[in-house]
């Protein structure tokens, strides 16, 4: 019943968090051009300037709400007054997962005003996982994991993977704080894919609150709601024609909540797959992140003369292309998920490698909103595939 009534207290105080950044987003637009923070909308032919880094306002948000929560959420074990009760490796994870998406929001401001360079993007993150990985070993230092049925003839029951699983869990960190950064340029794509992932973990932690686990994914719920929340604010600025943009500010600090919530919440595996269209997007985007082909700086895609978007391209002299580059574009071609032409110099051009443009090759040229709405709608029948591999296909596997 304490744990139905602090639930309750969130969400009343994730409504008002919604309420103030809706409020203060259209404010502080003006603030923002004349401290030079804007950008031009590249998808649109209007030279207007609008506002960006507006994650920073939603992330504020977020933690003032969160920092407010910490007293009732700890309220009855300070009341008694008893240290010996007082649960202190519960508050030290809120301390910990608090303190790394500080960092996070910090450095995607960084990010924002200084343009930091990708290795940065890279170790910094890493970086700032550290506190939730101390913590996990401080308070659980479990690094064994199940082995599925087909594979225990090979490896037993279980495997303790040590050392490696915290590899694991950083780039988990790492992965989470750039895939929304990669999977972005179009009006309402950051925000919406944040919103429908968090929704699923919402609905994933509600279901897992009556399981072995329960406090784990109480304390993901204690993140998760203030975030949707202050998401749905920022959205409605955000989506087409975006009045605001978000920035890599709001990219970092999403993906870092949800790689807390994720390693102290212990479902980091069932995480990953509510982040499959980010997954598939990575993968597919390699060749280019990597620059095993050419990468440009801008890989949105393009707006042609009748006001639509279209894929954009890259173009790449043989000569330069890696071997490996080579093979993940004959593989590509293989499974038909490229268009490359060749040019008259013997050049080649192929479309940026970005789930974006993948799907306006394959429906055609489209209006900006109609893509956002395409791929959000691919990321909730994702989401619901995820819970299909998290509940039926998993008991196939995992069942003793």
């Amino acid at each position: 019943m304490e744990t139905f009534y602090i639930l309750i207290i969130n969400i009343l105080f994730s409504i008002f968090a919604f309420i103030s950044t809706y409020n203060i987003i259209p404010r502080l637009k003006d603030m923002f051009v004349s401290a030079n923070l804007y950008g031009k909308d590249l998808n649109k032919k209007s030279e207007n300037k609008i506002p960006e880094a507006f994650g920073v306002v939603s992330g504020c948000t977020f933690l003032i709400t969160m920092f407010v929560l910490i007293p009732i959420i700890f309220g009855r074990h300070i009341l008694q007054n008893d240290t010996s009760l007082f649960p202190h490796s519960e508050f030290i994870e809120m301390l910990a997962a608090l303190l790394s998406i500080c960092c996070m929001l910090l450095l995607g401001f960084s990010d924002d005003v200084l343009n930091l360079r990708w290795r940065h993007k890279l170790l910094l993150p890493t970086v700032a996982s550290l506190p939730l990985l101390v913590v996990y070993y401080i308070n659980f230092n479990s690094t064994t994991i199940i082995v599925p049925k087909p594979f225990r003839d090979f490896l037993g029951v279980s495997i303790n993977l040590g050392l490696l699983y915290y590899v694991y869990m950083g780039m988990l960190a790492v992965f989470c704080t750039n895939a929304i950064n990669i999977l972005a340029g179009i009006n309402g794509l950051e925000t919406g894919q944040s919103l429908v992932i968090a929704i699923s973990i919402l609905i994933f932690n509600s279901i897992e609150l009556s399981g072995d686990c329960a406090q784990a994914h109480l304390f993901s719920l204690h993140f998760i709601i203030p975030f949707i929340a202050v998401t749905f604010a920022l959205l409605k600025y955000n989506w087409y024609p975006s009045e605001v943009f978000v920035g890599d500010t709001y990219c970092y600090f999403a993906g870092m909540t949800f790689a807390v919530i994720g390693i102290l919440g212990h479902f980091s595996k069932t995480m990953l797959l509510f982040f499959i269209p980010q997954i598939f997007n990575f993968l597919y985007s390699t060749p280019q992140l990597f620059h095993f082909i050419n990468c440009p700086r801008h890989r949105i895609p393009r707006l042609d003369k009748y006001g639509t978007l279209s894929p954009s391209y890259a173009e790449c002299n043989k000569v330069n292309i890696s071997i490996i580059g080579r093979m993940c574009l004959k593989l590509f071609s293989y499974f038909k998920i490229i268009h490359i032409e060749e040019k008259s110099d013997g050049n080649i051009k192929c479309n940026n490698l970005t789930l974006i443009n993948l799907c306006l090759i394959l429906i055609g040229p489209t209006n900006e909103k109609t893509l956002t709405i395409i791929l959000l709608g691919i990321q909730a029948v994702c989401s619901m595939f995820a819970f299909i591999i998290r509940y039926p296909l998993a008991s196939l596997f995992y069942e003793v």
